[in-house]
């Protein structure tokens, strides 16, 4: 398999010598819709306060400085809109003769040449073989596409759908690394800051780091194709978690990992939907007829606090200032305490009813099987 092992990095982890404010705000959009609303002076004043501890990432710049020796005629052109047209009105003959005479001295900079696309090449020459459909033409992007629900995809994009966007933790970078010679299944990756030339992005949005575009329901893989499996936050999202776990497992070759994640005490939360959250017996029922459960854990990027910080966070974002000053105020002893009295409270009681879905302990349905007569009277909450 003529698939050596690379990388790509789209984001980087900023340091108070690399902070771009462009870039950073490129990756942090709430940070930069703070910055909009004039909640925080500039994205330098959030990294420098919160970003660094939060691990806050920015985007990797498309362009670099240009030197003799990396000097490129087209990247140049195109990062200095002012040197084409020059050349354009022939008040210049090329954008070497600029670089020489003035850009240099300048500090002028060139597009960046992206790996991506040459180590996408070699990987999906190497997927190739290992198709239901082995003749399944690459799209104009390079990639493949086997959706055959174009309405739902063009549905999400038009809904301004959140992009789904996280980095792989320490243990799955190890995982990568260690099958370098392999091929890894990212079943619902989303986009990936880091991109890896042994590592199937699969997606059913087609991202700037997904290589094959589908849905997890139907991989288009053969069986035992692949050395691992990845699912990171994804099965919550697809209506049968069941046929898409037997799925994975089919793909998977014998003898071959899977590292699946699934949240259990999250608010909701869709990319573009979330059915199901899992405790852990729930997701070890997805896998236990197909694969041999080795252990399931928490680790510190799953640990409860995440889940209470998530939810207080939310709820507070849901109210006035008036009462979210209140409840901020409020003490863990309150709060665990019997929750009733609570309910009076105004940062109990003023919660939208989108916010009371999103953070409900549970949530009611009810239904009536269709009957001839369409004359029944809808159910109240006062019914029994």
């Amino acid at each position: 398999m003529n698939n050596p092992f690379q990388s790509a990095a789209l984001q980087e982890t900023p340091t108070p010598q690399t902070f771009d404010e462009k870039a950073y705000l490129a990756v942090n959009p709430d940070v930069a819709e703070a910055v909009r609303l004039g909640k925080i002076g500039s994205g330098w004043r959030h990294f420098k306060k919160f970003g660094h501890i939060e691990g806050r990432r920015q985007k990797v710049a498309d362009d670099e400085p240009a030197t003799p020796e990396n000097f490129d005629e087209a990247r140049y052109l195109a990062a200095n809109p002012d040197v084409r047209q020059a050349i354009e009105l022939g008040q210049l003959v090329s954008g070497r003769a600029h670089f020489d005479q003035l850009g240099r001295a300048q500090g002028r900079r060139q597009l960046r040449m992206s790996d991506i696309p040459a180590i996408r090449a070699r990987k999906l020459s190497a997927v190739r073989p290992l198709l239901l459909d082995p003749e399944a033409p690459l799209s104009g992007s390079g990639k493949f596409v086997f959706s055959d629900e174009p309405s739902l995809q063009a549905q999400d994009a038009a809904e301004d759908m959140p992009i789904s966007e996280n980095g792989y933790d320490d243990e799955t970078v190890e995982l990568i690394e260690r099958h370098a010679d392999g091929l890894i299944l990212d079943v619902g990756a989303g986009y990936r800051p880091v991109y890896y030339s042994n590592v199937v992005n699969f997606e059913m949005m087609d991202y700037a780091t997904t290589d094959v575009v589908g849905l997890a329901h139907r991989l288009p893989f053969k069986d035992d194709a692949f050395d691992g499996v990845i699912s990171i936050a994804v099965l919550e999202h697809v209506k049968d978690p069941f046929r898409c776990a037997a799925e994975i497992a089919r793909v998977l070759k014998p003898g071959g990992w899977l590292k699946c994640c699934v949240p259990f005490l999250q608010p909701l939360h869709g990319y573009p939907h979330h059915y199901f959250n899992m405790t852990h017996e729930g997701l070890r029922t997805l896998f236990e007829e197909h694969l041999t459960i080795e252990r399931q854990e928490v680790t510190n990027p799953t640990h409860p606090i995440w889940a209470i910080a998530w939810q207080l966070r939310s709820w507070s974002q849901g109210l006035s200032p008036r009462a979210r000053k209140q409840f901020l105020r409020t003490r863990v002893e309150d709060l665990i305490a019997y929750p009733g009295p609570l309910l009076e409270k105004p940062w109990a009681r003023e919660l939208t009813r989108e916010k009371l879905f999103e953070l409900a302990a549970a949530t009611i349905l009810y239904a009536r099987k269709p009957a001839p007569d369409s004359t029944a009277n809808p159910i109240t909450t006062s019914a029994p």
